[in-house]
């Protein structure tokens, strides 16, 4: 390629040379020429007319040799910068080729020409090296960007200025539930019915609202939209970010459950004894009323102070606050003295209550009197849901690292869709009926809130109308 540019040079070289010189002899002929035929018309002498006719033949020769000489200087300048130019960057075309091919670099020339290709050499090498670095690096940058996207929880979507996916994150196909005909902006966010405008978020970023809190199925989302630019300032499209906020979502709803909750069972005690006591107040009752008015009334205010108690100890489990005294103790024991404190309340329905300690269940080292708690919590469950004249029985043992005490009754037991949620505060699955016998809602919570205090946990299996199985596990003290 090289050596047809010299030849191509030198051509156009040599042509425009002749040119000019044909044109200049051209046009010094042509004046002699007007010079002769201007003495003709004037008569003048034969003399002159023949010297003007020996300069043009010798213009005319001059001309020639002119053209001859030009010849020469190309020739000899073509030899030249074929030599000096042309030849040094063939050689450095052919040694840049080797280098590519991996190939050993071997330079004949001497003297000057071969430093100068050298130099040339060492440094084109020195330029595939540091581009090859660069582009290494460049990948290496890629590929940790790509990583990064791929195993993020947030979604992250790019769309150019015509909408279509630029990039697209598994996170985000999956928070949306996205098929591969879903390409476009507008042809994704129509479908999840938002109103939002590729050209506003772009171009009114100010005045356009930039996130979106949108519902899909059982999944709240947020969106946040953040056009980006490119290396002109130009606006270059938009990026999209998918955040899952459906547990703050829940969060914040039992928040607002919590708070309603608390407001209803203050409410409801307050108001009866507010009721009973405006009553004995402004009326004239006998003796006996006036107890009964006032039992009333002890009650709902024991029934208060309890709740309150309660929501004190799960505050205190939330803020860390519990100081747990750890001490050494026998599960099985424990296990009987909670049963025979609740004697009472298991004779009054007739229940037939048994406890068996079916291991020798090694030493617990924990929490006792929060671990007492739980197990009178259970217990009395047993006793409250359970008919009179059923069964409660307990065991106690041990398996693994774990000792276990499981509770069996065959009472009322919990339907199946309340099962997950009888860990919530506040939730009772027959709200009537657990507020008439005196509970909170929050015995549960406090229980599970101990055990996982203590490393242990709860789990329930129950159906309703044939009872409930509640299994403790507590780590046992590794000596």
């Amino acid at each position: 390629m090289v050596k047809n540019i010299q030849t191509k040079i030198i051509l156009i070289f040599f042509a425009l040379g002749i040119v000019v010189i044909s044109a200049l002899s051209f046009f010094h002929i042509n004046m002699l020429e007007q010079m002769g035929e201007s003495f003709t018309n004037i008569s003048q002498s034969e003399e002159k007319i023949s010297l003007i006719e020996q300069q043009i033949a010798q213009t005319k020769v001059i001309t020639v040799i002119a053209i001859g000489i030009f010849a020469i200087i190309t020739l000899l300048v073509g030899y030249f910068v074929s030599k000096s130019v042309i030849k040094p960057i063939n050689s450095l075309i052919q040694n840049a080729e080797k280098i590519a091919n991996g190939e050993e670099v071997q330079i004949e020339e001497t003297g000057k020409s071969k430093t100068q290709v050298d130099e040339l050499v060492n440094a084109f090498s020195l330029m595939t090296a540091e581009l090859k670095q660069n582009l290494n690096e460049m990948g290496k940058q890629k590929r940790q960007i790509e990583t990064i996207l791929l195993h993020m929880t947030d979604g992250i979507i790019a769309f150019d200025m015509e909408g279509d996916i630029i990039h697209i994150n598994p996170a985000a196909i999956q928070l949306l539930n996205l098929s591969t005909q879903d390409n476009h902006f507008n042809q994704i966010f129509q479908k999840l019915q938002t109103d939002i405008n590729l050209e506003k978020i772009v171009y009114l970023e100010n005045w356009t609202s930039s996130e979106q809190r949108i519902n899909i199925g059982e999944k709240y989302v947020n969106l946040l939209f953040a056009p980006f630019q490119d290396e002109n300032d130009i606006p270059a499209g938009v990026i999209v970010v998918i955040q899952d906020i459906t547990e703050h979502v829940k969060l914040d709803n039992m928040r607002k459950e919590f708070v309603a909750d608390v407001s209803h069972e203050l409410k409801t005690p307050i108001t009866s004894i507010m009721g009973y006591a405006d009553t004995l107040l402004e009326s004239e009752y006998d003796k006996e009323m006036q107890t009964k008015f006032l039992e009333v009334i002890s009650s709902e205010a024991r029934r208060m102070a309890k709740l309150v108690t309660d929501l004190l100890t799960l505050s205190r489990y939330d803020n860390k606050k519990i100081i747990k005294e750890e001490t050494e103790f026998d599960l099985g024991d424990l296990t009987k003295k909670c049963l025979e404190r609740l004697k009472f309340e298991i004779e009054k329905k007739e229940h037939h209550a048994e406890c068996f300690v079916t291991a020798n269940v090694p030493p617990i080292h924990a929490d006792k009197y929060g671990i007492e708690r739980v197990i009178l919590n259970i217990i009395s469950n047993a006793i409250k849901y359970t008919p009179e004249k059923g069964t409660i029985k307990v065991y106690v043992g041990f398996v693994y690292n774990d000792a276990y005490i499981k509770v069996i009754d065959n009472g009322l037991g919990i339907p199946e869709k309340d099962l997950s949620r009888i860990f919530e505060r506040f939730y009772r699955v027959d709200k009537a009926r657990t507020r008439e016998m005196g509970g909170t809602g929050l015995g549960l919570p406090i229980a599970k809130e101990i055990l996982d205090q203590n490393n242990g946990s709860i789990d329930i299996k129950s159906e309703a109308g044939k009872g409930t199985e509640v299994v403790i596990r507590i780590p046992v003290n590794k000596k």
